[in-house]
């Protein structure tokens, strides 16, 4: 006789989920990572795809590739849409089979974030996000497309318009994006074009907080906002953005003319907890417990963007490192139960502490009572960064593509791609 083998079903392939896989390579259980994409996609180096430092292949990887030596590890692309709690099921969509049910013996819901626009989903249409690989290529097309069409453009109130670029919301990637974009003007555009100067392209920081990068210490973020100022960026903070619309944005009272405006200002979960049928929080991301485990469902973890929980009276922010974090703490915690083990203790975060590059050679550092500001601290973000990345042949390709970038400041992928037409 033989006995099923525990199964274990992961929900999506970024940080969280990718690190639960790998934890229970060694586990006595068998694993199903279920992605709607087939890839896993280094988030924080998003922003270099869309303004062309780099290709999307160098900040992705098949998930199948990274899983590749784990036999006990299946990986299926697929859409989940819902959870069925009670007989322990997971419904997927793929391809052209719809409501398909897969059981599991334990669940992990790695399922991220998408855009947030705070009530305000017409703004959708007109502000994009930056959470995936066709985010970032759909940028960087029309971030080069709209310096074409300037080029060309004999209305000068056309042509600004063109070359104004909006971030809504002052987090690391408004700041970051924005950065990126002065930088691109200064250096990579600027002989590349006869009849317009793109460093005179307008870009705006926009937000209502009282200053940028919020979660750095007041010292750090003043240094952030001095360096965007010296890099030609229009710092705008303490004023609603009222509307969005074809023609740009209203900031506070203000009229901006902008043919591009990036939302950068805020993530809603996935609907993992209308799922599960369980309390959340106020932006809707699963209350789970010190364990990770949904109340009532021991055999649920929810880790990453898609859950709240609180450590020390304040909630874990929606970064990298929480959601690896708990993958691996749910990995283990599995592990111990399958095989009989006592269960762990409650879930810590450890903060490795806070980074945001702000254009080049310039980054903020805060980590464990250490502030630093300057190309110090760039450099240390750079080299966590290389290290993050999950191919050693991505290590060495964005290595030298940096160095490339840095010394001649040519661009790595500086090309519109548009769909075949009828496509």
């Amino acid at each position: 006789m033989t006995t099923k083998a525990t199964l274990v079903v992961i929900v999506g392939g970024g940080f969280g989920g990718l690190a639960a896989a790998k934890g229970l390579k060694r586990s006595p259980v068998e694993v199903l990572l279920i992605d709607r994409s087939n890839h896993h996609v280094f988030q924080p180096l998003l922003y270099q795809v869309a303004t062309s430092v780099l290709a999307p292949g160098q900040i992705a990887s098949p998930i199948r590739s990274l899983l590749a030596e784990q036999a006990n590890t299946s990986v299926m692309l697929g859409d989940v849409t819902g959870v069925d709690a009670a007989s322990k099921q997971v419904i997927v969509d793929g391809d052209d089979k719809v409501g398909i049910r897969i059981s599991y013996d334990y669940l992990i819901l790695a399922t991220g974030a998408t855009h947030s626009y705070f009530g305000h989903d017409e703004f959708a249409a007109f502000a994009p996000g930056l959470k995936s690989l066709s985010d970032a290529e759909s940028l960087r097309n029309h971030l080069l497309e709209v310096f074409e069409k300037a080029e060309i453009e004999d209305d000068q109130d056309r042509r600004q318009a063109l070359m104004t670029f909006v971030m809504v919301g002052a987090g690391p990637t408004g700041v970051e994006m924005a950065s990126a974009i002065a930088v691109m003007t200064e250096t990579t555009f600027r002989k590349d074009f006869r009849r317009i100067d793109p460093k005179s392209a307008h870009i705006v920081l926009a937000d209502m907080a009282s200053r940028p990068l919020g979660t750095f210490s007041e010292k750090l973020s003043e240094a952030a906002r001095q360096h965007m100022v010296s890099l030609g960026i229009d710092v705008r903070l303490g004023k609603p953005v009222q509307a969005i619309d074809g023609d740009g944005v209203v900031i506070g009272d203000e009229r901006i003319h902008a043919k591009t405006v990036v939302w950068t200002a805020g993530v809603a979960p996935s609907p993992a907890g209308k799922w599960l049928g369980c309390a959340v929080d106020r932006a809707g991301r699963v209350r789970i417990q010190p364990d990770l485990t949904v109340p009532g469902h021991p055999d649920v973890f929810v880790v990453g963007d898609t859950a709240s929980l609180d450590q020390d009276g304040r909630p874990l922010p929606g970064v990298a490192q929480v959601a690896m974090q708990q993958g691996k703490y749910a990995a283990k915690s599995i592990s111990r139960k399958v095989i009989g083990h006592p269960p762990l203790p409650p879930f810590r975060y450890f903060d490795k502490g806070n980074l945001a590059v702000v254009g080049k050679s310039f980054a903020v550092l805060q980590s464990a009572g250490v502030q630093l500001s300057g190309f110090m601290a760039w450099l240390v973000w750079a080299l966590i960064h290389i290290q993050f990345l999950t191919e050693t042949s991505l290590r060495f390709s964005v290595f030298l593509q940096w160095v490339w970038t840095y010394l001649s400041g040519k661009r790595g992928a500086q090309l519109i791609i548009r769909p075949r037409s009828g496509s």
